[in-house]
């Protein structure tokens, strides 16, 4: 992350806030009024969010997916799922951001943390606060297990659940295999009952927050590049730990933790 701090972009019904995100403080920039109320066809909707993000250069030099977090609340929350997709979709490719939709109960948490945690009934100090209620961590487990632990480790800290993996503790008859199995999970029926372990994690993916992928280096490895396609299926957040190599199709995401 750059060290001015990251922008955090909230664009809800009626306004576009700014702010800039700096050791656990967050600063407003700038609050600009922009209705998107009066047009919920996505092409428009697209449009003036690709204007106004061709203007945060304003407050970073680079505007990129390290550096720049898009958030959206309020008419964008009402649309349906193929045009919210569509929508991440438009955005990304004309800006390289990820258009992250914040759900309704997601929202209402942040405004609570907020609350709870300096009196504030703006969204965004929730969120600086405790971005996740729950999250899916994967990675290379055979290669990579020390970095995922402490990335699981700081994801805790912050009040984060981490549905899966629950535990890292390997089970001993499985370490240095290619299919190593956790504490909480049972030993394999058949070379195919990979699957059923695999599906089992993946599912996770449907109750989290945010699917954080370790690769430590840039590196995806083939088990979770598979993993990706699912995640893309399901239109969930996506963040790499590090910008990531060897991704043959580029597609929404953001890179690094911590808003």
């Amino acid at each position: 992350m750059a060290t001015e701090g990251r922008v955090l972009v909230h664009f809800g019904s009626e306004r576009v806030s700014v702010y800039r995100s700096r050791s656990g403080e967050l600063k407003l920039l700038k609050r600009e009024q922009l209705a998107f109320e009066d047009s919920r066809a996505r092409e428009v909707l697209g449009d003036r969010v690709g204007e106004f993000c061709a203007g945060l250069t304003e407050f970073n030099e680079v505007v990129d997916n390290k550096t720049t977090r898009l958030y959206a609340t309020g008419v964008f929350q009402q649309l349906l799922q193929p045009d919210a997709a569509a929508l991440v979709n438009s955005v990304y490719v004309d800006t390289g951001l990820y258009f992250n939709i914040v759900g309704p109960e997601l929202e209402r948490f942040y405004l609570e943390t907020g609350m709870s945690a300096c009196g504030s009934d703006d969204m965004m100090e929730g969120l600086i606060r405790r971005e996740f209620r729950n999250a899916v961590v994967c990675g290379s487990f055979q290669q990579s297990l020390g970095y995922i632990e402490d990335i699981i480790a700081r994801l805790r800290e912050s009040g984060t659940v981490v549905l899966s993996p629950r535990s890292t503790r390997i089970k001993p008859e499985t370490e240095g295999t290619d299919f190593i199995l956790f504490d909480y999970q049972d030993l394999l029926k058949n070379d195919r009952d990979t699957w059923r372990h695999k599906y089992v994690h993946m599912d996770a993916f449907r109750q989290a927050d945010a699917v954080v992928v370790c690769n430590p280096g840039g590196l995806v490895g083939k088990g979770t590049i598979f993993e990706l396609g699912f995640m893309s299926a399901l239109s969930k957040r996506v963040i790499f730990t590090e910008e990531p190599l060897g991704v043959s199709v580029l597609f929404p995401c953001e890179v690094g933790l911590e808003a």
